[in-house]
């Protein structure tokens, strides 16, 4: 009979799902904290990039490893995400430097540098990984998901010219002017608040499926285990 097999897949996914969400839910907070600052400021300067970049890399990096080490412990996946909140740590740190000590142009190239880097190899740590533990961890296809939505946002990058700058009145006969850094920024802010929104659905959906698990299917004796062992058998 295959019963009893189900109800241990789903203690294991009940566990994964009760272990997991505050994951998301943490990495949610800076993210949501970079998309309200660039939302609600009018200055998109590659200056202003660099250092609301700086910050959430910084609060998000420690963020990201602090619950990579108590929430995946044991997982095959947990070195990617201890890389990926190094990364992001080191980015935030270069940017506050580099915003500090340059001069306005070099200030753009840091920009995109900077910005591309991190989304890249982020991006692409976080998509492996999700396909790495795909089928064997209840969270692959959030990873997935914000691994290719991180991944889009450094082609962006690339593809934005680093002297883009176009001259225009807006609707009150104002001249302004949009550049690469204000074209940047502002993928900037929407990477970060569509990933705020999947973060915050991915947590709350691994949080009320925990509980919808628990309520349909009650644990067996003998059957409960680390939330990666399914991941680390496969």
């Amino acid at each position: 009979m295959s019963f009893p097999t189900r109800a241990a897949d789903a203690n294991i996914d009940a566990v994964q799902r009760a272990a997991y969400w505050p994951m998301p839910i943490a990495r949610a907070v800076p993210a949501a904290g970079l998309a309200l600052v660039i939302t609600f400021s009018a200055d998109h300067s590659a200056r202003f990039g660099l250092l609301s970049f700086g910050v959430f890399g910084i609060v998000a990096g420690l963020a990201l490893g602090a619950v990579t080490q108590f929430r995946l412990a044991g997982a095959r996946v947990r070195p990617y995400f201890l890389t990926q909140a190094a990364v992001t740590l080191v980015a935030g740190l270069g940017a506050l430097l580099v915003s500090s000590g340059h001069t306005s142009s070099s200030e753009v190239e840091f920009l995109f540098l900077i910005l591309t880097t991190f989304a890249a190899v982020t991006g692409f740590l976080e998509l492996y990984s999700g396909m790495r533990s795909r089928r064997r961890f209840v969270a692959s296809s959030d990873w997935i998901g914000v691994g290719a939505l991180t991944v889009v946002a450094a082609l962006a990058f690339v593809l934005i010219p680093p002297d883009y700058r176009q001259n225009f009145s807006g609707p009150d006969h104002v001249k302004r002017v949009l550049d690469a850094s204000v074209v940047a920024v502002g993928v900037l802010g929407a990477w970060a608040a569509i990933t705020t929104v999947f973060l915050v659905i991915a947590g709350l959906s691994a949080k009320w499926g925990t509980q919808a698990i628990a309520a349909s299917s009650p644990p067996e004796p003998g059957t409960t285990s680390h939330p990666a062992e399914s991941e680390n058998r496969a």
